[in-house]
Formats: C-alpha cells, sequence, structure tokens
C-alpha cells in the first residue's frame, strides 16, 4: 500500500511530507527505513528505490522543508568560500534535523516499529542529514545508510558519547568518479567512526553521483542481513 502525506504541520500530521510503502502483509515485528533525498530533489526521488527494499520493511520517504522552486527542496542550504570549502546554512541544517527526528519518532509509535528496528537513510545531502541523526540522536534508529554523502564538522560538537552508539550500524558507500561529494569525503566518514563503538561496512563503487545497480544491490543486501 502507497501512501502520500501532502499535509505538513496540519493538526494530527507528522511535521514532514512524506510518501509510504508499508511492509508485505503479515510480516511480523515489521522495520523501518526512512529515505532522505538530495538538495533540488523531492519525496518521489528516493521512493523509487522502495521495490527493492526488503520486504519486511515499511518505507517512508520524506521531503525536505526548504523550497528552491517547484518541485525542488533543500534540507539546507550551502555555498562555497573562497578557499573553496563548503559552507552550510546551519540554522537550516539543525531545522531540518529536528523536523527529520520528530517525523521519524512520530511514524516510528504510529507504525508500532521501535528504534531497534528502525533504519534512516539516504543520498547526497538526504545521506548527510541520516549520517548526523545517527550520531547525535542515535536513541531514534538502529542504524544509517549513507550514500555519496560526507561528515558535516558542524555536528561534531554534538556527536553522542561513545556508549550511547555502542551496537548502531552504518552502512557507508560512495563513487570513485564521483564529481560532486568525492570520495574522499566517504574516506573521511570513515576514518571518523572508525574511532566509535559502531559496526561500519564500507565500500566503494566506480561510478559518479549515482546510485548504480550494483551499489543498489548491495545496500539492500545489507538491509536484509539487519533484518534478518
Amino acid at each position: 500500500m502507497i501512501e502520500n502525506n501532502s499535509k505538513a504541520g496540519a493538526s494530527g500530521a507528522v511535521p514532514l511530507s512524506f510518501l509510504k510503502q508499508d511492509a508485505a502483509p503479515g510480516t511480523v515485528n515489521p522495520w523501518l527505513l526512512v529515505l532522505l533525498h538530495g538538495v533540488g530533489s523531492n519525496e518521489e526521488d528516493l521512493f523509487g528505490l522502495a521495490s527493492h527494499v526488503p520486504p519486511n520493511f515499511h518505507v517512508l520517504s520524506l521531503r525536505a522543508p526548504n523550497v528552491m522552486g517547484h518541485g525542488s527542496y533543500a534540507w539546507f542550504q550551502f555555498g562555497v568560500s573562497p578557499q573553496g570549502q563548503r559552507v552550510i546554512h546551519q540554522a537550516q541544517e539543525a531545522a531540518s534535523r529536528r523536523l527529520v527526528a520528530q517525523t521519524l519518532a512520530t511514524l516510528s509509535e504510529q507504525l508500532g516499529v521501535p528504534p531497534e528496528r528502525v533504519v534512516i537513510g539516504g543520498f547526497s545531502q538526504g545521506g548527510i542529514m541520516s549520517l548526523s541523526l545517527l550520531l547525535t540522536q542515535p536513541e531514534l534508529v538502529h542504524g544509517a545508510m549513507v550514500l555519496h554523502s560526507r561528515l558535516l564538522d558542524e555536528v561534531l560538537p554534538f556527536v553522542a558519547p561513545g556508549a550511547q552508539l555502542q551496537g548502531k550500524q552504518l552502512w557507508v558507500s560512495g563513487g570513485n568518479r564521483d564529481q560532486v561529494l568525492p570520495i574522499v569525503h566517504s574516506r573521511s566518514i570513515r576514518e571518523h567512526v572508525q574511532k566509535l563503538p559502531l559496526t561500519l561496512r564500507y565500500t566503494e563503487f566506480p561510478s559518479a553521483h549515482e546510485i548504480t545497480p550494483d551499489e543498489l544491490t548491495a545496500a539492500m543486501q545489507w538491509l536484509r542481513q539487519l533484518a534478518a
């Protein structure tokens, strides 16, 4: 069953609009996968992956709150400094992270899926948000699936104590031909989280800024193993 919530902010509604695909009928103890799109896209983008997700998962694809144009949204705006460094709109990022956390917690409760069966994942800026949420509010999720993304220096002061990250699961993948978020960013994530007490699955693919069939297959296999 596919549902579309477009009444963000309405009484009784969750904070962000989303598309939802239910787990297969009769699923016992279903899991929940929450997907976050990249900058300039919308909730329909990653929802296209729903048919590939293991059937024991509910799938939610969220829409970012900041409007860029018709059908185009972002979790936060960013620019590039004269020195070539990416500079983000920190207030927007923090606000979006709060909205994602509220949406995730509300829908997790409504669906009856506890945090230990919740995975958040995203591509590009959506992966950035997914990683940030896992590291700062690990109590909300079991793990994160981070594709072609980077770690924000701005969230490092808010990373949860190591004890709270114990047992959490993290998928990180990137493309070694990615010109938008070069593979150095994925490797930087790997270097940072290897110091933390979570379980990392790290993979590089011969790809650009895209999710290739091989990458999708590998990521879905990781999800399948988590929920086995």
